[in-house]
């Protein structure tokens, strides 16, 4: 004989077929960032037109985004975040990032990966031409950016060596750079970058959670004028105030 299910006691939450099939797809872009259409399918063992319908949806709202043929997380889960008032990368506060940027005189930027991007969640500081730079480009390159070297030094290396492999063709010349700096940044837990043809200089480390795993960066911007003859002290700064929250208890949620 057959068992038949116990019926779920009434209030109890119930599965709902597009929901769970939303949550995987977000579930897989999450842990395999780059997946393409005919992966998705595969892993959601649902029919093609389902899906197709199930991307586009969050392609539009900004859960998932798409870049030759391969989806990633979107912005709209960090926009959430920001929405929120109060970040938290493993145990980083508001008030945490304002110490920071009280100490070191120049803007302190917190970023995560998304897919093979890095996405500015919060930032604190009145270097206006930093500021406006990256409220009106949040998705940037992890090879063009300190925050985003710094992260790819801190990953595991089968996870590093895959980015790297996906690189384009144009991007060989960061790659290049990124694997010159790649021991000096594992050594001294600090990565550089500069921008605007030299005028502004950053410097980042990680932020890790209870397992060591990269969680977001942390950048410092500003003039290279008064970045670069503080880099040493700035460097020991950052550290600093980083270890410090990593130290901290977690804090309740």
């Amino acid at each position: 004989m057959t068992d038949v299910p116990a019926p779920k006691p009434e209030g109890a939450p119930q599965n709902h077929r597009t929901i769970d099939r939303v949550t995987r797809i977000l579930e897989e872009v999450v842990y395999n960032p780059g997946m393409t259409f005919v992966e998705l399918v595969r892993a959601l063992d649902a029919p093609k037109s389902s899906v197709h319908g199930f991307v586009r949806g969050l392609l539009a709202a900004g859960w998932v985004y798409e870049e030759g043929h391969r989806f990633y997380l979107g912005p709209a889960l960090y926009g959430l975040t920001l929405a929120s008032g109060g970040f938290r990368a493993g145990m980083v506060t508001d008030a945490d990032i304002a110490s920071l940027y009280e100490a070191a005189g120049v803007t302190v930027f917190v970023g995560v990966q998304a897919g093979d991007h890095l996405i500015y969640v919060s930032e604190f500081g009145a270097d206006r031409l930093a500021g406006f730079a990256a409220r009106n480009n949040i998705r940037r390159t992890m090879l063009g950016t300190a925050g985003g070297k710094a992260i790819l030094a801190a990953l595991p290396a089968a996870q590093r060596d895959a980015y790297l492999r996906r690189r384009k063709p144009e991007e060989a010349a960061l790659v290049d750079q990124f694997l010159v700096e790649y021991e000096d940044i594992r050594r001294t837990r600090i990565a550089q970058n500069t921008q605007h043809a030299g005028t502004r200089s950053a410097i980042a480390t990680v932020v890790s959670g209870q397992s060591g795993e990269p969680v977001a960066e942390v950048t410092l911007v500003g003039p290279s004028t008064e970045v670069l003859p503080r880099r040493e002290q700035l460097a020991e700064m950052l550290l600093e105030h980083v270890d410090s929250w990593r130290r901290r208890a977690p804090l309740s949620r």
